[in-house]
This record gives structure tokens, sequence and C-alpha cells, in this order.
């Protein structure tokens, strides 16, 4: 008991010389900002503003970056067309367009014929190799196998053509029995004779690319540019 007491007096004597020195502060309640604004140094000098007037003096200090310069990006063209080019300048051309490197956006196709020359029993266009092969694995599923995914130049790109007959009839035939088998997107359609002439498309160029071909083109007097007549 009296180590207790000896405890507490000890501590209660660490407290008083605390206090004495400050270190605990004043409990008078007289020492609020005002006071301790005046007991800083240089106390004159200090200002009290108001937040909008520090917040404009925050952002002069630190401005915002600046807002980034939008790039000046080549316009893109749809579909450019030029020809009609028979074979020997159809050759001639493209050894030009060669340093351009155009790659998949230039394609050349027939002139179309005007006499029929067949029918072909057919599924229209599916948009890309990978739907056309997911039409493909459909057929197979209805135990269809005699058909082929048309991927070349043509209109019908990507489609999946199901025969060519020389008379319609016959073709009329083939979709009604394909039909039966459940096939009920296939269509018939005429086939035309191909034609001499020759047809370039360019698609998705800038402006100094046209530029550049239409320059190429003005080299053959009988050609002209247009902007494409089928454009998919």
């Amino acid at each position: 008991m009296l180590k207790l007491i000896f405890a507490l007096l000890v501590a209660a004597n660490a407290v008083l010389f605390a206090y004495g020195k400050g270190y605990l502060g004043q409990f008078s309640g007289n020492e609020h900002e005002p006071a301790r604004l005046q007991k800083q140094q240089n106390a004159d000098k200090l200002q009290l503003i108001s937040a909008s007037k520090a917040e404009a003096v925050a952002a002069a200090v630190n401005p915002p970056p600046p807002a980034p310069v939008p790039r000046d990006e080549p316009p893109a063209i749809a579909c450019l067309e030029a020809g009609n080019f028979v074979l020997a300048d159809a050759r001639k051309f493209e050894e030009r367009l060669a340093p351009l490197a155009l790659g998949d956006r230039q394609q050349r196709r027939n002139l179309p014929g005007q006499e029929i020359s067949s029918y072909i029993v057919h599924i229209p266009p599916q948009g890309s190799r990978a739907a056309a092969d997911k039409k493909a694995d459909e057929l197979r599923n209805l135990g269809i196998t005699n058909f082929f995914v048309m991927n070349d130049s043509s209109p019908l790109r990507w489609g999946i053509s199901l025969g060519v007959f020389r008379t319609e009839a016959a073709a009329q035939a083939q979709l009604a029995a394909l039909n039966k088998q459940g096939v009920q997107s296939a269509r018939v359609a005429p086939r035309y004779t191909g034609s001499k002439q020759l047809i370039y498309q360019f698609r998705d160029i800038s402006e100094e690319t046209k530029a550049r071909i239409a320059k190429i083109v003005a080299r053959f007097p009988e050609q002209e540019t247009r902007s494409c007549t089928n454009a998919r």
C-alpha cells in the first residue's frame, strides 16, 4: 500500500513539473488561435485570406498542365475506283501502283458482262472468313459436303457456292433439294460472261495516296477515277 501511495506522489510531482515548464500548455482557456498566431515569428506579416482567394493563389502558383494538342490525322477515302482497263494497260497500271504497296486496299475485278452464261446456287456473303467457315460447319452438320467458300474479290466474296448449272431450271431443282435438307438461306443467281476490261478499287486510302493514284491514272488518257459503284 505504501508503495502505491509513493508511486502516485511521484506521478503527481511529474505532472506538476511538466505543467510548470509549459509542456502541457495552459488550462485557463485563454490560448485560442489568435493568441497562438500572435506568438508566431513575424506575426505582423501573416494575413488571413478567404478560401476562394487561397484557391486562386494556388492555381496561379501551380497552373494546370496545358491541354494536349490534337494530332492531324489524314482523312480516309471510303472507296476510289479507276478503269476500265484493257488487259495490256492493266499490267502497266499495276506496275506503276506497286511502289505504293497498297496490299489488301487494292482490288481488281472484271467489268460485268451482259450475257448470262450459267446459274449459281449459293448462300449470300457472310461478311468474313470466320462467319463463312461457321456457315460451312452448319452445312456439314446437315450432311451437305458438295460446296466451297468463295474467297475471291467478286461481289460474292465469303459466300458459299452450292453448285453452278447451265440452266435456271437445274439450279432451281438443286435449290429445292437443299431446302428439303434444311438449307433455307440458299439463293439462285445468274452468272454473266466475263469482260475483257478490268476495274480497280482502292479502299481506306489517305488524301496523299489518292493524289498519287490519280497521277498514275492520268498517264492513261482513256481512264479516270471515280467513287466506287458497289462499295461493300
